[in-house]
């Protein structure tokens, strides 16, 4: 079969073409090979950096552990103190692990593993400052011991003393206190012989009239204020001085009659210890002589029919008494 000459060049530019066609990808094939080669070399690489990081952690930490547990010893506070920092440097170890196997990030690692050491140093350091501190505590406490032995020496043969003292102290004691009673009984007989008697406690009702003078009534309706009397005895036994007679005007329903804003209070009867309260207050200048005393009660309050009585005291003693009634 015979080609013109046509046909030859067109089949000569076509096998040209072909021929530079897999001429290129050829050399695209060796450049493929070639970089997945490489690749291959890189993560082979990092895959034996990664190992030989991980058996570096192991063995910084199991270095660790050994050091820490060798640093154990009697001292509770110390143990426990080691046990928490394993059981940190455990934590660390697991995270180091993590971004070796699972983030693939080893330059995180490193630098967490140079942290780790760091970490590890300080806790040496602490942990050998604490048992430096504990020997100084205990020879500190051995010198204590020995004092306080010395002490408790001493302190027997002061506590022999004072037994001795308190002896003597409990019998001073209750000497004083014999003597306090008797001065109490003293003092309290004295007080009740001080007690200024009053004689003839009387009250009368008044009623004043528009001119300002006043004459007795004994009706209650008409009765607008009481007047209140009594005799002062003398008394030789009471010092001279001002003196107080707490009067208590009682109505016939036994009740006291009291009015603050004009000078009812409450006083203590000095030999039952009962409050009580009183009407008002007589004050006078004694000077051991008999002498009478009156105060006006004007409570501007109508007053009740019956009987009522009339009490006075001194010194928180009854001096006196009496009873008048309005019809």
């Amino acid at each position: 079969m015979s080609f013109s000459k046509d046909s030859k060049q067109k089949l000569t530019a076509v096998a040209a073409v072909v021929i530079v066609a897999l001429l290129g990808l050829n050399a695209f094939l060796i450049y493929n090979n070639m970089q997945h080669k490489e690749t291959n070399e890189a993560l082979s690489v990092k895959l034996d950096e990664a190992k030989l990081l991980e058996a570096e952690i192991e063995k910084q930490y199991y270095d660790a552990l050994t050091e820490l547990e060798a640093m154990k010893g009697k001292e509770e506070n110390l143990n426990e103190l080691i046990d928490q920092q394993k059981q940190e440097l455990l934590d660390q170890k697991k995270k180091l692990s993590r971004l070796i196997r699972t983030d693939k990030d080893l330059k995180a690692a490193r630098n967490q593993l140079a942290e780790l050491n760091v970490q590890m140093e300080q806790y040496v350091a602490d942990i050998t400052t604490l048992k430096e501190e504990n020997a100084m505590l205990t020879e500190a406490n051995a010198q204590l011991t020995e004092q306080k032995t010395m002490l408790e020496g001493d302190l027997s043969k002061e506590r022999i003393m004072n037994d001795e003292l308190t002896t003597a102290k409990a019998t001073l004691m209750s000497e004083k206190e014999n003597l306090q009673d008797v001065n109490a009984n003293l003092s309290n007989k004295v007080e009740i012989a001080s007690v200024i008697k009053v004689n003839n406690v009387t009250a009368q009702g008044y009623k004043e009239k528009a001119s300002g003078k006043r004459k007795k009534r004994s009706s209650a309706k008409n009765v607008d204020y009481v007047q209140v009397c009594f005799d002062v005895t003398a008394n030789e036994v009471t010092p001279h001085g001002l003196e107080q007679f707490f009067v208590r005007i009682i109505n016939p329903l036994g009740e006291t009659l009291a009015i603050e804003d004009l000078g009812s209070g409450i006083t203590t009867n000095s030999k039952t210890g009962e409050e009580i309260r009183y009407t008002k207050i007589k004050e006078l200048e004694y000077n051991n002589e008999a002498q009478q005393a009156c105060f006006l009660w004007d409570p501007n309050v109508p007053f009740s029919k019956g009987n009522y009585e009339v009490e006075v005291f001194n010194k928180g003693y009854i001096a006196g008494a009496g009873t008048f009634s309005l019809k």
